[in-house]
């Protein structure tokens, strides 16, 4: 579990900017998709979420505008910046990269 923790800690914010740039979202949204699409791999906290999307709010990646709800509740979706458009590409590039030279050393070498 501390190895998964570690994993997740370098790769929040790439997983945030790859949810919120399909759609704006609001935290508890985020929550439920990242465990969703990673089959439970991803279980994020609102003490891990929260402070990542503002880390990203301040960085100018994301924009938070509050949303009125028919009920009267009030709801903050996050949606990217151009910014952030940027940097997710950035992002997903070097991604690609790393995964491209891991696999060249995890495969096995053909004789």
């Amino acid at each position: 579990m501390a190895q998964r923790r570690e994993l997740m800690q370098g790769n929040t914010d790439s997983l945030l900017l790859c949810l919120i740039v399909e759609r704006p979202m609001y935290g508890y949204q985020i929550i439920k998709e990242l465990e969703e699409r990673s089959a439970g791999y991803f279980r994020f906290r609102e003490g891990t979420l929260y402070p990542a999307l503002h880390r990203l709010e301040r960085a100018g990646l994301i924009a938070g505008k509050w949303q009125m709800l028919p009920s009267g509740q009030q709801r903050k979706y996050y949606h990217l910046t151009e910014k952030g458009r940027l940097s997710l590409a950035e992002k997903r590039g070097q991604w690609r990269d790393f995964l491209a030279a891991v696999n060249l050393i995890i495969q096995p070498v053909k004789a």
